[in-house]
């Protein structure tokens, strides 16, 4: 077997088609492509321009140069003041099960406390089961609504993960 090499680095211009058809098959695959999710969301096409927002940073993650998927944070519209919103983390079929969505969420915790947040909020919704249960391991816990204002109004799970 061959060991290829991992490689987690910031977005670039380059990553923003990839990265969206990654999300929106992921969507599709769990039956979540719906009205008030990132498959309808505009900024979905151009990342690297909504990344450049200060305050957030948009992480993607590649094996054998090969584009396998990201994560980001966000100073989400009305969250609380030292929190921002872990956002976007989606991975190809192929990336998971491997402990990428574990290491993307490590870069985007270490950025976070990079840029002064002592936490991080996230919204998601059951269709995508197999992230919940990651979020969780994570030191994600359960809040009873949303904090900010996403504009996902699809997403009924929301969490939060106080940063160490």
């Amino acid at each position: 077997m061959i060991n290829t090499a991992i490689t987690i680095r910031p977005i670039s211009t380059a990553d923003n088609a990839p990265l969206a058809a990654i999300i929106r098959s992921a969507l599709k695959e769990f039956n979540a492509a719906k009205p008030g999710t990132v498959y309808f969301d505009p900024t979905t096409d151009n990342l690297y321009s909504l990344f450049k927002t200060p305050g957030s940073m948009y992480f993607v993650i590649e094996e054998g140069g090969v584009l396998l998927g990201g994560a980001g944070i966000f100073p989400t519209e009305n969250l609380p003041a030292g929190v921002c919103e872990l956002v976007k983390l989606y991975l190809h079929p192929a990336a998971r099960g491997k402990g990428f969505g574990k290491l993307l969420m490590q870069q985007c915790f270490d950025a976070a406390k990079s840029n002064s947040y002592n936490s991080i909020y996230l919204e998601t919704m059951p269709e995508l089961k197999i992230a919940v249960p990651l979020y969780e391991k994570m030191g994600f816990h359960y809040l009873p609504g949303p904090l900010g204002n996403s504009g996902h109004h699809g997403c009924d799970i929301w969490m939060l993960k106080e940063l160490e």
